[in-house]
C-alpha cells in the first residue's frame, strides 16, 4: 500500500471500530441490561455503518480488510471496555492486543512483491 494512504486506512479501522463495538455494545445494553429495543435499533443501524465504512478502505481485497480488522477489532475492544464498563484488563490482555495490532500491520501494511 501506498505509504501517503496509511493515514487514511488507520483512521477508517478506527471508525468502522467504533461503529461496530459501539453497534454490538448498544446491541448488548439494549437485551442484557434490559434498556430496551431501541437500543438496540441503534445498534442494528451501527452495524450497518461499520459494514459501511469497511468498504472504504483503500485495499480492494475483501478478505485482508477483514482479516487485518480483527486485530483492531480485539484492541478496540479492550479499550471500550475500560471506557464503557470500566473494564480493567490485566497485562495478558494488553499484551494479546498488541499482539493483534501487530497482526495487522503486518496483513495490511506489508510489503508486496509485485
Amino acid at each position: 500500500m501506498d505509504s501517503a494512504l496509511v493515514p487514511r486506512s488507520v483512521l477508517l479501522f478506527v471508525v468502522a471500530a467504533l461503529f461496530e463495538i459501539g453497534g454490538a455494545w448498544l446491541v448488548w445494553q439494549g437485551l442484557r441490561e434490559q434498556r430496551g429495543w431501541w437500543w438496540v435499533g441503534l445498534g442494528v443501524i451501527a452495524l450497518g455503518l461499520y459494514g459501511a465504512v469497511a468498504t472504504l478502505q483503500p485495499d480492494a481485497n475483501f478478505g485482508r480488510i477483514l482479516a487485518a480488522y480483527g486485530g483492531v477489532f480485539v484492541a478496540g475492544s479492550i479499550v471500550w471496555g475500560m471506557v464503557a464498563d470500566g473494564y480493567r484488563p490485566d497485562r495478558w490482555d494488553m499484551v494479546g492486543a498488541l499482539i493483534c495490532l501487530g497482526g495487522m500491520a503486518v496483513i495490511m501494511y506489508g510489503p508486496r512483491g509485485g
